[in-house]
């Protein structure tokens, strides 16, 4: 595959080497720490390769051993990385965080990511005819909050016009990363550009002083041609608009509530949350079906302690996707559970 193929999803984002403590405490008194990967789109793009996908990731990292690593551990995961630029000045970003919820008022993050290699992409550092050559392209709001420059990129790959992919976009955001004020008014205006929007009703609430529930948020955001909102454990709407869309979408959405899951850590559920939306969206699946499959992936997220998760495989996401509504609401998912296809924590009760 090379970097202008046609794949089914491109996404764009910073990658970060995450270090997670080994055992409880404030980051003072963690001796150690195992490392992994961070990033919202890489995670989304590693989830869609993982389940089948033909995925490219576009970044640029250091020419340091964080870069080495991540983009061999991305490319591990079946994704494309020939369009991830190495930035010989710039170093790669790093991470800290304490264990446990990051809700939690004792969590700690460390970000070590000013000035990173991924801060520098911009129009003139990034191949764009590899992020314009995907049925989808994912996009993210922290991107934004990086640097003028990848404000600059944002914007113009939400530009309309012929050549233009599908652009998905989650707001994800995230106050402390933006050095002005700005933030919010920039997210709005990239999520009023996007064909595909994915927001929490906390986020919206907290980026734009949207209340009211998901038909408010709709109201106050009509532009996207699909729009999906997430009410965290309760469950996800999506209002879409224009031709072809199927699965009783209208003025008043779709609502799926979500399953019962055992959380083992919360990191890394919302994107798979979206990768496993677009995965149904590729697919051509109906509203519910979609919002089902963004639940059972967030579920395989969830059910286990870092950020990324294997999937469930297509056939068991299909199978519990076309549950009659009152077995998917007895629904009940533990760790463990996509790695077989019946299990007693998801078979519905009585």
């Amino acid at each position: 595959m090379t970097a202008h193929d046609v794949v089914d999803v491109v996404a764009l984002g910073e990658s970060m080497v995450t270090f997670l403590p080994t055992r409880p405490g404030r980051l003072a008194d963690v001796p150690s720490f195992d490392r992994a990967i961070g990033g919202a789109e890489s995670n989304v793009a590693c989830g869609l390769a993982a389940a089948g996908h033909a995925v490219r990731w576009v970044s640029r990292v250091g020419t340091d051993g964080f870069g080495d690593h991540l983009v061999e551990t991305i490319r591990g995961y079946g994704v494309e990385v020939a369009s991830v630029g190495r930035d010989p000045v710039r170093p790669t970003g790093v991470y800290f965080r304490t264990a446990g919820d990051r809700a939690g008022a004792d969590h700690e993050v460390a970000y070590y990511r000013a000035g990173s290699a991924a801060s520098a992409m911009s129009t003139a550092t990034v191949d764009r005819a590899a992020l314009r050559a995907g049925r989808i392209l994912h996009l993210s709001g922290i991107t934004a909050a990086l640097s003028p420059g990848c404000r600059e990129l944002l914007w113009e790959l939400t530009e309309p016009g012929p050549d233009r992919p599908l652009v998905s976009f989650d707001v994800n955001h995230r106050s402390r990363l933006w050095p002005t004020a700005e933030g919010p008014r920039v997210l709005l205006e990239l999520a009023r550009r996007a064909d595909l929007v994915f927001v929490g009703e906390d986020e919206a609430e907290e980026a734009w002083g949207m209340t009211g529930g998901a038909v408010a948020i709709r109201e106050a955001l009509p532009e996207p041609q699909v729009l999906v909102v997430k009410g965290g454990g309760t469950g996800a709407a999506a209002f879409a608009s224009g031709p072809g869309q199927r699965g009783g979408a209208d003025s008043r959405g779709v609502f799926v509530p979500a399953p019962t899951v055992d959380v083992a850590a919360a990191t890394g559920a919302g994107d798979a949350f979206a990768a496993g939306f677009l995965s149904a969206t590729l697919r051509g699946l109906p509203l519910p079906d979609r919002l089902r499959h963004g639940h059972l992936w967030a579920a395989a997220a969830l059910t286990v302690p870092g950020d990324l998760a294997a999937p469930p495989s297509r056939d068991h996401a299909d199978r519990l996707a076309a549950l009659d509504d009152r077995a998917w609401g007895t629904l009940r998912l533990g760790p463990g559970w996509t790695r077989t296809e019946a299990t007693p924590e998801e078979v519905p009760t009585p």
